[in-house]
């Protein structure tokens, strides 16, 4: 196996066991307030040193994982389910239906992704489910992109043919045979964009328009540790070190599962 797929497995395999498992394997509240030990350096009481306000460093990074990992994945969900239904929709229908989601979709297209995001937090206010939604909204045109493209190709083969001269329905055709073969680029979609919704997620959350505070963010964290930059470079450095490890990992891992699903690349 190659270093890309085996480094990525591995970053991405501790990620997930830290989201599910970390907070009863640290066993510290990252909410727990510890005045004394306020922008201490790493000691047995703090693995990793306390923050501005003596709160664990470690347990906050553990829990900004989790944070990081259940957005990253709700994101991917609601960007590919409602990218991929309308992808195939206006590849195989093509017509009007096309035309008027194509239409929609290069409107979503025309703003960045993250500068999009950041209009519709503006709008709906930092929350969880704000994130979702917003980066899941910013993201899915570029899922009906790739999904359309493949329709595209797919709805000509024999097979599509064959299930329309059997009596098939345009849905049941889309469902039993459009849809399975477009599973192999909707799932190195999926690899890439988990990478690009973290770093989105760290972006708003570095802005103070991601998780709301008190809770524990990667981005949140790197936002409150620059004025401390110099009495304490830990706070900075450790939320960097997670966040620039998680992308490199995932984007290794979504080289590697390319690879595997076309070798011809």
């Amino acid at each position: 196996m190659k270093f890309n797929a085996v480094f990525g497995i591995t970053v991405t395999t501790l990620l997930l066991v830290t989201a599910i498992a970390g907070p009863w394997l640290v066993g510290y509240d990252p909410l727990k307030l510890d005045l004394p030990s306020r922008l201490a350096g790493p000691s047995a009481r703090h693995l990793l040193g306390a923050d501005e306000f003596g709160r664990d460093i470690l347990s906050r990074l553990v829990s900004g994982a989790r944070t990081s990992a259940w957005i990253a994945f709700a994101t991917v969900l609601f960007a590919l389910v409602t990218g991929t239904v309308f992808g195939i929709a206006a590849g195989f229908l093509r017509g009007w239906t096309d035309r008027i989601l194509m239409m929609i979709n290069d409107a979503f297209l025309a703003f960045p992704g993250l500068l999009l995001a950041l209009g519709i937090m503006a709008v709906i206010g930092a929350s969880r489910d704000g994130i979702v939604l917003a980066l899941g909204l910013a993201y899915m045109p570029i899922v009906v992109r790739v999904v359309r493209a493949a329709v595209l190709s797919i709805r000509e083969r024999e097979y599509v043919e064959a299930s329309r001269v059997m009596g098939n329905s345009e849905f049941i055709t889309m469902a039993r045979h459009v849809l399975p073969n477009c599973v192999a680029p909707i799932i190195v979609l999926a690899t890439t964009m988990f990478g690009w919704v973290i770093l989105s997620e760290s972006a708003l959350s570095f802005l103070g328009l991601g998780v709301p505070p008190p809770a524990p963010s990667w981005g949140s964290m790197l936002s409150t540790a620059r004025p401390y930059i110099s009495q304490a470079p830990h706070l900075i450095i450790l939320p960097g070190l997670c966040i620039s490890i998680t992308l490199l990992g995932i984007n290794m891992l979504g080289d590697a599962v390319r690879d595997w699903l076309d070798p011809k690349l």
